[in-house]
């Protein structure tokens, strides 16, 4: 009995260390640097890490992108068609944007009241710098349950807003922010309401 005892706690140990997987771990330009120097970069507000499934990859990522977005009409005809939310063509277009629950977004202590106030604010910024009012997309509507009530969230419009903009599922949520001509500024992970005003502010220049 000790020996079959003994033989099962072997495997265990076996297994829980087998599945420690060594990463290598790649900087913005997917070169490989050191765990320290990665985890030193993590620690910025610069920069995400990304794990790259199947290859035991962890790849740094920076925070924020800019671009221009081609045809931004026709995606931008198709969000107001499928949310049934009115834009003024001549400001700039945000999107805030859920990609499904995770552990920053379904942790904290916020309540409904709080989220209210928060979303409030920011959209009186937004409204201020002459933006339209934010639309709230979601790639999985799991986590937007304290939502109820606060906002009015819609599923990404054939996932084209993940397409174009959030690769990959940031934590928490993300934002872009498009100017009335394509040119966007795009910030992944958890945000404060300053940064979409310093976005909205950035691509109004």
């Amino acid at each position: 009995m000790r020996k079959i005892i003994t033989l099962i706690i072997s495997g265990i140990l076996i297994n829980s260390c087998s599945s420690q997987r060594d990463f290598t771990y790649l900087d913005i330009d997917n070169k490989e640097i050191s765990k320290s120097k990665f985890r030193q970069k993590r620690s910025t507000n610069q920069y995400l890490d990304i794990q790259i499934d199947s290859l035991n990859q962890k790849k740094l990522i920076e925070r924020t992108k800019a671009g221009k977005l081609e045809n931004f009409e026709a995606y931008r005809s198709l969000v107001s068609n499928k949310t049934s939310e009115k834009l003024d063509n001549t400001k700039p277009l945000v999107i805030i944007y859920h990609p499904g629950k995770d552990a920053c977004n379904s942790s904290g202590s916020a309540t409904k009241e709080t989220l209210k106030n928060w979303h409030k604010t920011l959209e009186d910024g937004v409204q201020q710098l002459k933006a339209n009012a934010p639309i709230y997309l979601y790639k999985e509507k799991e986590g937007l349950e304290k939502y109820d009530g606060v906002l009015n969230w819609h599923k990404d419009p054939d996932g084209l807003t993940e397409k174009l903009f959030f690769k990959y599922h940031y934590p928490c949520s993300s934002f872009v922010v498009i100017s009335s001509d394509g040119e966007y500024v795009s910030y992944f992970g958890e945000f404060s309401k300053e940064y979409v005003w310093n976005a909205i502010n950035l691509i109004s220049k």
